[in-house]
């Protein structure tokens, strides 16, 4: 299973936020590209990137920042975060994102989703944030109808890389994730599950080890790595184990 360590862009500052309240921000660092490189000089396999104003403005906001992550992190990159349509698919990875994350544009234009995965084979994961069950876009501002099972399922002859899931009740609040709706939407599906929201230490990492047979392939974890509550070595060697 993947660890992923979480960088979350707001004005150009690593930040985490509660349950996905701009106003919560708590700024961990101000140097994107030096956090990037201490995550791959500590062992990690990807980092995963969100630019938290460009969820909310439809559009790129943190580009600056994204650019020092890519050029010092010598391992892949993840991004999401106001990526709407194939130009701005295309501008990413040609600047060197590994993968880009689609989150409202897969409510709102799944063909997008596919023409993409079409174009870029494994280079396109599906971002699912759900509150209450249902999916949430416009930088969670906005709840829907479609639960994530359902926009999940929409996608599974798409080729998509992986589904993000997480779950926006327990993000960043530290009080363990959803293992239970997790494990649920990975038996659901066959693309390959990354859980997010709500990791607080290694047993929550044990515990969503314990169900990878689900189907799920990595964990996103931001707050309890830069606080200190999960020692990267030790969570490495537990979830590669």
């Amino acid at each position: 299973m993947i660890l992923y360590p979480a960088i979350d862009l707001k004005d150009g500052q690593c930040v985490r936020l509660v349950k996905g309240e701009m106003d919560a921000a708590t700024v961990f660092s101000d140097d994107p590209g030096a956090q990037a490189k201490s995550f791959a000089e500590a062992g990690f396999a990807w980092i995963h990137v969100v630019d938290l104003n460009g969820a909310f403005e439809g559009r790129p906001v943190n580009a600056e920042a994204v650019d020092r992550i890519l050029a010092e992190a010598t391992i892949p990159v993840q991004l999401g975060g106001g990526i709407r349509n194939m130009a701005t698919i295309e501008d990413w990875l040609g600047r060197g994102v590994a993968r880009v994350i689609l989150g409202t544009v897969a409510l709102r234009d799944p063909e997008l989703v596919r023409s993409a995965c079409r174009e870029y084979p494994g280079k396109v994961a599906v971002g699912i944030d759900a509150r209450g069950g249902k999916v949430a876009i416009e930088g969670w501002a906005e709840t829907s109808e479609t639960t994530a099972p359902e926009l999940a399922r929409a996608f599974e002859d798409a080729g998509v890389a992986a589904i993000i899931y997480t779950d926006i009740e327990r993000d960043g609040a530290l009080g363990g994730p959803n293992i239970e709706a997790t494990a649920a939407l990975a038996r659901e599906i066959s693309t390959p599950v990354i859980a997010s929201g709500g990791v607080s230490g290694h047993a929550d990492l044990e515990a969503l080890k314990a169900v990878e047979d689900a189907g799920i392939e990595g964990v996103i974890c931001g707050r309890a790595l830069y606080d200190g509550r999960i020692d990267a070595g030790t969570a490495l060697a537990l979830l590669a184990a």
